[in-house]
């Protein structure tokens, strides 16, 4: 599945991943190939990405967005 993580000033990963673990309002959680469609708000931490080549990558922030539908997720983070 397709992944970007965008912020006001750039966009900061664009690629193909395996599985994302996001830090919701209300816990953890992770999106998986073929998820269904979701939207929610995320809160401060870390965003972990496992890539295709199974290499693990965190990416810190202050809160945001993601939506995910039809295998692409894209996160507007702070």
């Amino acid at each position: 599945m397709l992944l970007e993580i965008i912020t006001p000033e750039e966009k900061i990963f664009e690629g193909e991943v395996s599985s994302v673990q996001f830090p919701g309002s209300d816990g953890k959680f992770e999106v998986l190939n073929s998820h269904a469609p979701i939207i929610s708000s995320l809160v401060k931490g870390d965003i972990r990405v496992i890539d295709t080549d199974n290499n693990s990558s965190n990416y810190p922030i202050n809160g945001g967005v993601i939506e995910m539908q039809n295998n692409k997720i894209i996160v507007l983070a702070d």
